[in-house]
């Protein structure tokens, strides 16, 4: 008899000197006696306290396809995370979507999730969006103006 995990786990072996299995049907249990006047309720508290025993395929099968579940969900609960950043940084309402927090309820009520942002500016007014406007002295501004031109001056024109 193995143990895996809580589970326990038995093969039938045969004695090879007699053919004999070694499994005795009638052993009673360490702790307990043996009294046949006890009846079926005594049988059957015997019976729920013994565990169930599953041969080792079945064990191994069902934690393969456990391992596949967890991988699944950890997988589905990657994808929820980037859809609700992505969700928040298409209101353009905050500077870096990842500073709310993820919520499933603003993954499928848009109103929830402008409520949350909302709020969170009201909190937090420095996480809000800063965009550039007007004049800010960068860039390529045409030409200059009206004043000496070195290349004009060599030409004559001035």
């Amino acid at each position: 008899m193995t143990e895996t995990d809580g589970v326990r786990q038995t093969q039938g072996t045969d004695d090879e000197t007699t053919g004999e299995s070694t499994v005795d049907a009638n052993r009673v249990p360490e702790g307990h006696t043996s009294d046949d006047n006890r009846g079926d309720e005594a049988h059957d508290s015997t019976e729920d306290t013994e565990p169930e025993v599953f041969p080792a395929k079945v064990v191994k099968d069902l934690r393969k396809e456990n391992a596949r579940y967890r991988e699944r969900a950890q997988k589905a609960d990657t994808l929820a995370h980037r859809l609700h950043t992505a969700l928040v940084g298409a209101t353009g309402k905050l500077a870096d979507p990842t500073d709310l927090e993820f919520d499933e309820a603003h993954l499928e009520d848009p109103d929830a999730l402008a409520a949350a942002v909302d709020d969170l500016l009201a909190r937090k007014p420095h996480l809000r969006a800063r965009r550039v406007a007007g004049d800010v002295g960068q860039g390529n501004r045409g030409k200059t103006g009206n004043g000496p031109d070195l290349l004009e001056a060599m030409r004559g024109t001035l």
